[in-house]
């Protein structure tokens, strides 16, 4: 099945209280016979006795409540070159029994693509960091990019070629590209352009058979599944075909602030009625945090980042402003005019377009000890429920927390429920995801900060979806479900109840595609899609 060129036999200990002895040297043995040559076996795969093992595992985590001692660490890390090298390691974990977990930038909210939340569970990690090609075919605005590559490197990959051709994905551009596409990946295009996975047109995956598949060779049914349905799940998808989309050579961009002595309730109260309603081509979040009210107070206020980036001039966004949201107050002096792409930099720091290549640079959410939650608002919150959630930011937990608000509509409202398996689509008016960061020093104590989030969380529940709560499977939550690694008895029942929150109705035909590409779950994480031979 793989060229066999020659043997390494090496030794590994697996770090568990479990006396279980999993089968390390024989995973090692069949690997190394299917490597093409043992220089790239001895430089793609470390063990844990290699002394770059735990800085390549640390590499990309991005939480790191996740590489702390008492984390479980895989018994392997493979960072492939070429398809073979999946295709053997796949191959070598299923004779051996091992789980595998694929991680693409490292982003996981509860690191399931780079650790387990058993610690009796043997598993490998295949990191996709040296599959990152971005190729840009500007004739047809399409582009193939692999699942390692960045956000960030796939965006300086269309600037290079065009000012006027644009993607749908994030703002934050160390995510890998496989994660986000894999779960949906929303951006400050998709209200005009719909999610990244929308936008999705051919793919070449590997399954658990090890074949290459791509969108013809593998049917619609997994061409489906794959574009929203969550990774590790149905095989590792080595590279998507992108439809690229139209951007304006000039965008304005605007961050305007108001403190709650500056109707920042009011506003945020206001902005929930309209903002989803406005252009397509106008997305305007709020970034909502606890700050003193001056250098010389201690007393602490609520300050709202209102930002936007809009496709269009400014002499354009701010008669619109005027006339949609007068009591915002836009003026020409808070906008600026820019590439799309430097816009995407300018929301996170970056000056040069050169900094798109940095695949560790803090962005969005914090390279801390953090824990994140999502909701969706289908119905204005009363400026006293708002008022009710701001005291809970004054307190002790809250120093290092945030609420992000993103509006929805436009071209969201247009695309049905079941066009691919992210489900929030007509009936959402906006989205908010609610984080709570810590440092080192306090993860001792990191109950209290989990405690806090569920306290807003279970304070936010009258305000929020319902019947399911829904929730975003890009931001994984642990909290609201997971699956027995362990046993198939009783999966579905386990498994709907996060699996309706992320999925909806498209939940079922998800099984249905498992159950056909992957009847043995060969592909399984703590909230991977369950195959129907597990009922």
């Amino acid at each position: 099945m793989f060229p066999s060129l020659f043997v390494i036999l090496l030794c590994v200990s697996w770090k568990s209280s479990s006396t279980l002895a999993y089968p390390s040297e024989g995973f090692l043995h069949c690997l190394s016979l299917h490597f093409a040559n043992s220089t790239s076996f001895s430089k793609l795969v470390y063990t844990q006795r290699n002394s770059s093992f735990s800085s390549v595992l640390k590499s990309s985590a991005q939480n790191f409540r996740f590489t702390t001692p008492s984390t479980p660490t895989p018994l392997f890390i493979i960072t492939p070159l070429q398809p073979s090298h999946i295709q053997a390691a796949i191959y070598c974990s299923r004779i051996h029994g091992l789980h595998v977990r694929t991680r693409s930038g490292g982003h996981d909210f509860e690191g399931l693509s780079y650790t387990t939340a058993n610690y009796i569970v043997p598993f490998v990690v295949i990191d996709l960091v040296n599959l990152r090609s971005v190729q840009v075919d500007v004739e047809n605005a399409t582009a193939w990019v692999e699942s390692g590559a960045t956000i960030g490197e796939l965006y300086y990959g269309i600037a290079q070629k065009s000012r006027t051709l644009a993607f749908p994905a994030g703002l934050c551009y160390t995510v890998g590209v496989g994660g986000q596409f894999s779960g949906g990946g929303y951006g400050p295009l998709f209200r005009k352009y719909g999610l990244a996975a929308d936008n999705v047109i051919d793919a070449r995956l590997i399954d658990a058979k090890g074949r290459i598949l791509d969108r013809k060779s593998m049917g619609e049914d997994l061409f489906w599944a794959i574009r929203g349905g969550g990774g590790g799940s149905f095989g590792i998808v080595l590279a998507w075909k992108l439809k690229l989309v139209a951007v304006p050579a000039i965008v304005t961009v605007f961050t305007v602030s108001k403190t709650l002595e500056q109707n920042a309730t009011k506003l945020v109260h206001r902005w929930q009625s309209i903002a989803h309603k406005f252009p397509k081509e106008l997305l305007m979040s709020i970034f909502i945090s606890s700050v003193k009210s001056s250098e010389a107070d201690k007393k602490m206020t609520i300050k709202a980042n209102f930002s936007s980036m809009f496709l269009g001039s400014i002499d354009e966004l701010v008669p619109l402003m005027e006339e949609r949201f007068p009591e915002f107050g836009l003026v020409r002096d808070d906008c600026l005019e820019m590439s799309w792409v430097e816009a995407i930099l300018s929301t996170q720091g970056g000056v040069q377009l050169e900094t798109l290549l940095e695949r560790h640079k803090k962005t969005g959410v914090s390279q801390t000890f953090f824990k994140a939650k999502f909701d969706y608002v289908k119905q204005p919150i009363p400026e006293m429920g708002l008022e009710g959630l701001w005291p809970m930011f004054y307190e002790e937990e809250a120093k290092m927390a945030n609420i992000f608000l993103v509006a929805y509509g436009g071209k969201m409202d247009e695309i049905p429920e079941t066009e691919i398996p992210f489900p929030h689509r007509a009936g959402n008016i906006y989205s908010i995801i609610y984080v709570v960061d810590w440092d080192e020093k306090e993860n001792k104590n990191s109950k209290r900060f989990l405690n806090w989030i569920r306290r807003v969380y279970d304070y936010m529940t009258p305000y929020v979806s319902n019947s399911p709560r829904e929730a975003y499977v890009n931001y994984k939550d642990l909290q609201i479900g997971s699956n027995n690694m362990f046993s198939c008895k009783g999966s579905y029942a386990q498994a709907k109840i996060w699996g309706r929150k992320y999925f909806k109705n498209n939940f079922d035909r998800l099984v249905y595609v498992k159950t056909k590409v992957d009847p043995e779950n060969f592909f399984r994480h703590e909230q991977s899609i369950p195959p129907l031979s597990c009922f």
